[in-house]
């Protein structure tokens, strides 16, 4: 009748599911830290690519005016750049660049020369990170590009 009574009981705790709650929560919990980890840090990368891209642009639409330049030589630019990163919270200059040229553009309708500002700034992925080792990478830092092109207001020579 013990032998019975003990073949029940292992049968029983065989056949039950008590503790599968928490092995399903130890497989999904790095899962869902990882998403949210991912989710923060590409918020943060696509705010700062918006900012450099608009940085740009701003940059590019003082450097077209007639009494501005965009030949790298003088500092309007590069001023305007970093006012609008200032403005939106990036108050360390040396976390972006800022390169200005003025190009020479062929059409069909003829040539005219436009001011080009290219705005160059590192993004840490400061939550991937630590994430990165665990899974044998690194997520380290991401290079943010934003280039703005835009037509001068004075002619270019023929």
């Amino acid at each position: 009748m013990a032998a019975l009574t003990l073949d029940r009981r292992l049968r029983t705790r065989a056949g039950s599911e008590r503790g599968a709650e928490l092995i399903e929560f130890a497989i999904v919990t790095p899962i869902f830290a990882l998403l949210i980890a991912a989710m923060f840090d590409f918020g943060f990368m696509f705010r700062n690519w918006e900012l450099v891209t608009n940085a740009a642009r701003e940059g590019a639409r003082v450097g077209i005016l007639p009494a501005y330049a965009c030949d790298g030589s003088t500092t309007d630019v590069t001023q305007r750049v970093q006012a609008y990163m200032t403005a939106s919270g990036v108050n360390d200059s040396k976390t972006y660049s800022v390169a200005t040229s003025l190009k020479s553009v062929s059409t069909a309708a003829g040539k005219f020369s436009a001011c080009v500002v290219t705005v160059q700034m590192t993004q840490p992925l400061p939550t991937l990170s630590v994430f990165g080792p665990i899974f044998g990478g690194t997520f380290a830092d991401v290079n943010l590009k934003s280039q703005a092109v835009m037509r001068t207001e004075a002619q270019a020579a023929p």
